[in-house]
């Protein structure tokens, strides 16, 4: 049975952040996962993540001037030292957090950009990855579904993986952009497992919840990585049509029991 995270910049909006560790705790979810959780203080988040005892799996590193349109720093020629402050900080959320990974964000440049983007990138994240190994932290890139994202195909993902061989880095594996970036799901998934760090689902069209009958078989991928002993975290990140509760119905055969 996947061990299932509910992704909280998304799920259990009914309630103020530091109340949905515990909304998603009553329901059943084990772990959580957030985009951006810098509008709290770690110590706040670390303290209602125990009293709800679920834990927290991974988040997101500052993506730099986020209302300016910028997404993610890894990738920006130039912008080193603004992508290391901005790591530096994730990591004390990471302490903090006891969360035992990291997503970086690639960002948005130029096309003409793509010599000195990829160079950027390729040294970012060794130093990232590095630097987090000591504390037991894992860094993972996302390949997202957006023509202006540097980093769109998962074989690109994997292309740099590859590149920089570190043992630290790892993918984080999203269906939905896989599936949209016409992406054999199963396929990748059965080739590559190894170097998937963390795994988002959801549904289509719209990014909502799971369904037997969407585009996306769950059921077929959470059946592949039962069958190959995946260890890690599976989280639920869309948007609920009509609430998060009311949702949950896809949820209830791996433990989730919406009340």
């Amino acid at each position: 049975m996947p061990r299932l995270a509910a992704n909280l910049s998304s799920l259990f909006r009914e309630v103020p952040l530091l109340d949905r560790m515990a909304a998603a705790a009553d329901v059943g979810f084990k772990g959580v996962t957030f985009q951006f959780p810098y509008a709290e203080e770690a110590h706040l988040i670390s303290d209602k993540a125990a009293m709800a005892g679920v834990k927290v799996t991974c988040f997101t590193a500052p993506p730099g001037h986020y209302a300016a349109g910028e997404r993610g720093l890894a990738a920006l020629p130039g912008r080193k030292d603004d992508f290391r402050e901005a790591f530096e900080v994730a990591m004390n959320y990471a302490d903090e957090l006891e969360c035992p990974a990291i997503h970086v964000m690639a960002g948005i440049i130029g096309e003409d950009q793509h010599d000195d983007a990829m160079d950027a990138y390729l040294a970012n994240l060794a130093w990232a990855a590095d630097f987090a190994k000591d504390e037991g932290v894992r860094v993972l890139i996302q390949p997202i579904a957006n023509d202006k994202y540097f980093l769109r195909q998962p074989d690109d993902a994997i292309a740099v993986l590859e590149a920089i061989d570190h043992k630290n880095l790892r993918l984080l594996y999203d269906v939905v952009d896989a599936h949209l970036a016409q992406s054999d799901v199963t396929e990748f998934l059965e080739t590559y497992l190894p170097v998937i760090g963390h795994i988002q689902i959801a549904g289509l069209p719209g990014r909502t919840e799971p369904a037997k009958n969407n585009d996306i078989k769950c059921q077929n991928v959470f059946d592949l990585l039962d069958a190959h002993g995946y260890p890690g975290w599976v989280s639920a990140d869309y948007t609920p049509r009509a609430g998060t509760n009311a949702g949950l119905g896809w949820a209830r055969d791996w433990g989730i029991t919406p009340r």
